[in-house]
Order: C-alpha cells, then structure tokens, then sequence
C-alpha cells in the first residue's frame, strides 16, 4: 500500500519507540562479559563479529514493528534475520540494524547506534531513525516532513567559525593501504575550505559517522567500491540516508548518483561505495578524487 504522510508520522512513532527500547536493553550490558560470535564471509572484524545483544536488540524491534507488518503490508529486512525477499516485492520495508557498531560497543567505546529505516521498493527512504544510547540522543527524519534531533526540528550547525574539517572513516579503511592518500587529499581539501584544523574520527558505526557528518559544518564519511562483497550493507545506511534527504544534504554512492537502497542481488553495498558531506563541495571534491586516484 502506498503511505501518506499520516501514516508515515505513526510508523515513525513505532520506529522511535523500537529503537529507544532496543537501545536501553543494550546499555544495561555495557560493562558485562559478553559472548562474542563471526560471521562467516565478512570482510572485516567490525563486520564479522556480533553478539547475543545484536539478536535480543533484534527480537526487540520486531516485536515492536510487527504490528505494523500486516497493518500496512511492510516487509522487514534485519541484519541478524534471512532475508526473505519481500522487500522487492511489497511497497516498503522495515530495514533494521539492531546495533550498529558492534566492534566498539565490545570495546566500550562511543560510536554504536540503533539504526532503522523504512525504504520503499524503489530505495527512496522514507522514514530514518538513529539512536545513540551512550548520550540518549534520538535523530529522526520523514519524507518531507524535516530532521529532528530528540524530537525537536534539528538545526544543523553553519557557523561561519568552526575551522575545524572532520574525516568520518571506518577502521578497516583507516589501516588500509590508500588510507595514506585519502589523508593526503582531504588535508588539502580542508586547508582550501580556510580549516586550520583536520580531526579523524575512525572508531563509530556507519550511522554514528553519518550521524556526526551532519553535525559540523565541513565534514565528510566515505566508502570506496571494491570487488569483494562488503563495503557496509543497506542497513548500515538507509536511516542516515533519510536524515541526509530531509536536511538537504549530500549522500549518495561514490559517483554521485543515488543511493541503491535496495539492492535486488545482495545486502552489500560494495558495488559502488557509499559518500555522505556536509556540502555539495565537498562531495564533488570527493567524487573527483576517487575518480582521479582509484581507477
């Protein structure tokens, strides 16, 4: 069925109250002895490792959203569950990430999230909710409804003062061998945008690092393509990719184009990377690097 905005609002209101329950079970592990499990096929050992949190944070938000499944006849994509196929097949799709950044929730440090979506058939996301329950800031977005941040319309930071550029990377890219001449760019990249400083952030999830992108004024996280299956999956993207819809703000893959939020032969988004920026210049810059430097 195809959603108006109404019923959009009420989805949204499920999406919150799944991700903010699923966020409080995951901080009432934080300190204990957790059983660590891999994943077989992943491409690194952020991607490869999940917990018993992942599966109970899962259960959580499905019992939640599940209601809403024969109500408006969604179907329901979840990193830790099989995918089915009905999200090619209805109108639009729950895609959830129970717990986002994994590898530094086992570590203890800032920079896991809850992460859930509603993507229609076509990938347009239609609503975006991410949880950071270290801090209990919720940000939620609605086709063409706006940001919020904690309910509140969220005003993104344009302060002609801050001099400071932020590089969002994953810690696989981070010790990979073209992590060098990325470096190397975005430090001219930002000496040109008048930054007198460049700060790396390295350790979040993928929606963290959205997250944090939206939140200064010259920023940029990225995901070069690559053959082998990986490169973050729709789940890692499709809420962040709904936040940056709503403040008018870049995502796209790495060529510029629209996001393939719902890929018809896999979950991955290797095939042709993943690009969020605070500006519209700073994404062009970006996409012209990639093309120049990683033929």
């Amino acid at each position: 069925m195809r959603l108006n905005q109404d019923q959009l609002c009420e989805l949204s209101k499920l999406a919150i109250q799944a991700a903010k329950e699923a966020g409080q079970l995951i901080q009432s592990y934080t300190g204990k002895a957790l059983t660590h499990e891999f994943k077989l096929g992943a491409s690194s050992k952020a991607s490869e490792i999940f917990t018993e949190v992942d599966l109970k944070a899962e259960k959580i938000i499905i019992e939640t959203l599940k209601p809403s499944l024969e109500k408006f006849d969604l179907a329901l994509l979840a990193e830790e569950s099989t995918d089915d196929g009905q999200r090619h097949i209805k109108d639009a799709f729950w895609c959830i990430d129970p717990l986002d950044g994994t590898l530094p929730f086992t570590e203890g440090i800032h920079g896991y999230s809850v992460s859930i979506a509603l993507v229609a058939k076509d990938g347009s996301p239609l609503i975006g909710v991410i949880y950071d329950p270290v801090k209990d800031d919720l940000y939620h977005a609605i086709k063409e409804q706006g940001i919020f941040k904690n309910q509140l319309p969220w005003k993104l930071t344009n302060e002609s003062s801050e001099s400071t550029f932020y590089f969002m990377c994953d810690r696989s890219f981070y010790e990979n061998k073209n992590f060098a001449t990325a470096k190397k760019f975005i430090h001219s990249l930002s000496e040109k945008l008048g930054c007198n400083k460049l700060k790396i952030l390295h350790q979040g999830g993928g929606a963290m690092n959205a997250v944090l992108t939206l939140s200064h004024k010259h920023a940029c996280y990225f995901k070069l393509p690559k053959v082998s299956l990986g490169g973050g999956s729709l789940w890692d993207f499709a809420a962040s990719a709904n936040l940056f819809q709503e403040a008018q703000k870049p995502a796209s893959n790495i060529h510029g184009n629209k996001l393939d939020l719902n890929r018809t032969d896999s979950t991955f988004m290797n095939h042709e990377g993943v690009l969020y920026a605070s500006s519209e210049e700073i994404s062009q810059a970006i996409q012209s690097f990639h093309k120049k430097d990683f033929k």
